[in-house]
């Protein structure tokens, strides 16, 4: 049986989400905000049972909250999402290829091929993860050509 935090959180959850897909970005970060102190006051100790947030939705929130972040070019801050969407679900692909994107504008090709190649050993499918692998190691040969 879920208890009424529980559904409080998935409430909260779905109009994050209803905002994001708007466009609404202000409105979803401070949603995703919300929900995600919400399952960090939930985990704390002595939480009623039924009121923990899955994995999944926790993971979500981090990551399109991440988004939010990284579309405002917060690229730090967003990247620190991807990484707490990734600890929280370690099998969720989308967050490494969003890190994996930041890391490679950012020049950190090493860093960045190894999430794109986390992405394809979880979701071999990932044609993004794909051609972005293969960019990151062309432009990481350039720089090594140019020695830089």
């Amino acid at each position: 049986m879920e208890g009424p935090r529980g559904q409080e959180g998935r409430a909260t959850l779905a109009r994050a989400q209803a905002h994001f897909r708007k466009g609404e970005y202000a409105e979803a970060e401070a949603l995703y905000s919300a929900y995600i102190r919400q399952c960090a006051c939930t985990a704390s100790v002595g939480a009623p049972a039924g009121s923990e947030c899955s994995p999944e939705d926790l993971a979500t929130a981090y990551n399109n909250r991440g988004q939010i972040k990284y579309f405002r070019v917060d690229f730090y801050e967003a990247m620190d999402d991807y990484t707490s969407a990734i600890e929280v679900q370690p099998s969720f692909e989308v967050p490494y290829y969003n890190r994996g994107l930041i890391l490679y504008r950012l020049g950190y090709f090493d860093d960045a091929l190894e999430d794109f190649k986390k992405v394809l050993d979880l979701n071999p499918g990932f044609q993004d993860a794909t051609l972005s692998l293969k960019q990151t190691m062309l432009d990481k040969e350039e720089k090594q050509r140019r020695n830089y």
